[in-house]
């Protein structure tokens, strides 16, 4: 990680803070570990890391953003994108526009997430029935959708560890 009130720690993936750091600063470089986490390559080997480089990258958002985890048929990222953007309290989802996107990845499966600016992770019911249509739409193509993540201040739920999938 390069920044410039950081430097490499003793240990791979720790670090020393070298001088005075703000909390800005501080979230800033939380985004751009998270970014270089979830970027093109890594392999997601583990989901509860995942979630939390998701929850860094999106839970300051005002407004829902819904996102989408391209992986390949080994769980490497292939993108990480932002496809749709809404309001206070929703986002328009087209199943099409996600398979187009999906295809154009070339992905073998998909991890979707969004957030609630409300910071309360519990998802919707109407969330729920875009999943299944998503993950539907996706399938007749041959895309798994891995896992729904829904994003707050107050934390992430999954819809795999809820059974939603």
């Amino acid at each position: 990680m390069n920044h410039r009130k950081l430097s490499a720690g003793e240990t791979a993936g720790t670090y020393r803070i070298t001088g005075t750091v703000t909390e800005s600063e501080l979230l800033n470089i939380a985004k751009a570990l998270a970014r270089r986490r979830l970027a093109r390559g890594r392999k997601i080997t583990q989901p509860a890391l995942a979630l939390e480089y998701l929850q860094v990258l999106l839970q300051d958002y005002e407004h829902e953003v819904f996102s989408a985890l391209f992986l390949d048929s080994q769980h490497r990222v292939i993108s990480f994108e932002e496809l749709f953007r809404g309001t206070i309290d929703s986002a328009s989802v087209y199943p099409r526009e996600v398979v187009k996107r999906a295809l154009a990845c070339n992905a073998a499966a998909v991890i979707l997430v969004h957030n609630h600016p409300s910071g309360d992770p519990e998802p919707s019911d109407t969330y729920r029935r875009i999943t299944q249509r998503l993950k539907e739409a996706l399938g007749l193509v041959e895309i798994r959708v891995i896992d729904h993540i829904v994003v707050g201040s107050e934390g992430c739920r999954s819809f795999a560890e809820l059974g939603y999938l």
